[in-house]
């Protein structure tokens, strides 16, 4: 039976995520927690590994109950913590003197900062996938290939890549339920760790998409254009939640299961989901 192994949400946006055993789903279909905070610069745009190699030698902890962020740089061992309410002037200092320029930190407690706005939803991965990929990379063990996936909610008890049954053929929207909340897959995202303009994935991966697409060529050669959408290089599947599914739980242990593909032109959510 396949089932919800794991759930990470990423309190800061393309910083560290934490795990947490249940998560709830918002009227924006996001999971609460996820991605609620953004570090953008003066110009307002979010200071990410895409555009700044440092994010990716942070390290945040977070207590989401008591709303401390703890930050160090990466490979130190002294941690500053601060409470994200009432020490938000003493965050963002630090921030902008570790970055060297002026940043904020910004919140959005109602639909959070996802990086695909056109699917809100939380992004799925099968464990088996992750595992699998991070076995194509010397000295990369599972635990650091989750990280730079950083994915919402993994699937266990199926084969690597089952995820892709998660997302439709052009025109088609594929429904799957968790526990007791609907869900629609749209497309597959791209990692963060697959952008050209990320420093340390070069550095660490050099030749990532190079081995990802040769690998995903050999294991499903089938997989080579859906929708006319290339897969290749993309491991996450994207989501959005139908409105009845704001206030749902999803817990460790839920049952996931595909209830129908159908064509996007005759979408209809049953209400009682």
């Amino acid at each position: 039976m396949s089932y919800v192994a794991s759930i990470h949400i990423y309190p800061v946006k393309s910083l560290d995520g934490i795990a947490v055993s249940q998560a709830t789903i918002l009227a924006s279909g996001a999971l609460e927690g996820d991605r609620s905070f953004a570090i953008c610069n003066e110009a307002g745009e979010f200071v990410n590994t895409k555009r700044n190699s440092g994010v990716h030698f942070l390290r945040l902890s977070f207590d989401i109950k008591k709303r401390i962020a703890g930050l160090k740089i990466q490979d130190t061992e002294q941690e500053i913590f601060f409470h994200v309410d009432r020490e938000r002037p003493g965050i963002e200092f630090w921030l902008s003197n570790y970055f060297g320029f002026p940043v904020k930190l910004i919140e959005n407690l109602l639909t959070g900062f996802p990086d695909d706005i056109a699917a809100p939803g939380p992004s799925i991965i099968s464990t088996a996938t992750i595992a699998e990929v991070a076995s194509w990379f010397p000295r990369v063990c599972v635990n650091e290939m989750r990280h730079r996936l950083r994915a919402n909610i993994e699937i266990g008890d199926v084969p690597a890549f089952w995820e892709d049954k998660l997302f439709p053929e052009a025109d088609e929207i594929v429904r799957f339920q968790i526990g007791n909340a609907i869900f629609e897959g749209i497309n597959p995202g791209q990692p963060p760790i697959l952008s050209t303009e990320n420093y340390a994935a070069k550095e660490a991966y050099s030749s990532f998409q190079k081995v990802l697409t040769a690998n995903q060529n050999q294991i499903i050669p089938d997989l080579v254009k859906r929708g006319g959408l290339n897969h290749l290089n993309r491991l996450i599947i994207n989501t959005i939640v139908p409105p009845q599914a704001a206030g749902k739980i999803v817990h460790i242990g839920d049952e996931v299961k595909i209830i129908s593909v159908k064509n996007s032109l005759f979408n209809t959510i049953p209400d009682q989901l």
